[in-house]
């Protein structure tokens, strides 16, 4: 099932899908169905276009970061445990010396800005490795040690190394938490992604309190280039995309509650 979630999202996703209409378009002209090859190749370059629009690619991570507030950590409330995702590093070869700090970095950051705070005793990092990256290490071992560099101490750090998604983040991330007996939690992931970790943590009956990281949409004024296509605006329509259709998803599967 990873598998196929996994290739059918390609296939849901803008570039994905643009591909699909070319290739349709491409059989339709092939049996000689010119107008319908036409049309299919139109809406695939306009979706493509679409997607890849700086203000577009804003509005859609808006529309989830835009739910929670930007705020410091010393105005959350304190908490038993801090839970983080995975996502903001790489587990990397076994042999390399040093993680490799991905975009999602910023989460670990707030992990350890919330423990120094003093906002919770514990912290839970939440990340395994996928069966198709070979031998890697897991990520929240990559990320204990980094962690470990920000100044937590390996004792109040817990791992959780099984999880390859967001729902396995929250169903052994809520062993742990039940384990060792936490109430109060403080769920860090990036804000992007937050609507949907959340909602999968409620689904499994932890009721975390936010503690997004890693805002990326910033206020702009309009200029002209925002209407002009861009690679990394279409690689962020399409993460925006993904956390809508992961949610949709998991609503479907009952794998996440309905929001507040």
């Amino acid at each position: 099932m990873l598998y196929l979630d996994k290739l059918l999202a390609q296939l849901a996703y803008p570039l994905g899908l643009s591909l699909a209409l070319c290739l349709l378009a491409l059989l339709f002209f092939l049996l000689d169905r010119r107008r319908l090859g036409g049309a299919a190749l139109a809406v695939a370059i306009v979706w493509l276009g679409l997607w890849s629009l700086p203000a577009v690619s804003d509005a859609a991570r808006l529309s989830l970061e835009g739910r929670f507030a930007n705020r410091a950590v010393t105005e959350v409330p304190e908490a038993d445990v801090v839970v983080v995702l995975g996502g903001g590093l790489g587990g990397g070869p076994r042999d390399w010396p040093y993680p490799d700090l991905g975009a999602g970095a910023d989460r670990l950051w707030q992990a350890a800005r919330a423990w120094h705070a003093g906002k919770a005793r514990w912290v839970i990092i939440s990340g395994g490795s996928m069966p198709w990256q070979g031998d890697r290490r897991p990520e929240a071992e990559a990320a204990r040690s980094f962690l470990e560099r920000l100044g937590v101490p390996d004792e109040v750090l817990l791992s959780e190394e099984r999880s390859r998604n967001t729902r396995e983040n929250a169903l052994y991330s809520a062993e742990l938490i039940r384990t060792r007996g936490f109430e109060r939690v403080l769920l860090v992931t990036s804000a992007l992604h937050m609507p949907r970790a959340l909602a999968t943590f409620r689904a499994v009956g932890i009721d975390a309190t936010p503690l997004p990281a890693d805002f990326e949409v910033m206020p702009e004024p309009p200029h002209p280039l925002r209407w002009v296509p861009d690679a990394q605006a279409l690689a962020d329509s399409t993460r925006a995309l993904k956390e809508y259709l992961g949610l949709w998803v998991y609503r479907w599967r009952g794998w996440a509650v309905a929001e507040r």
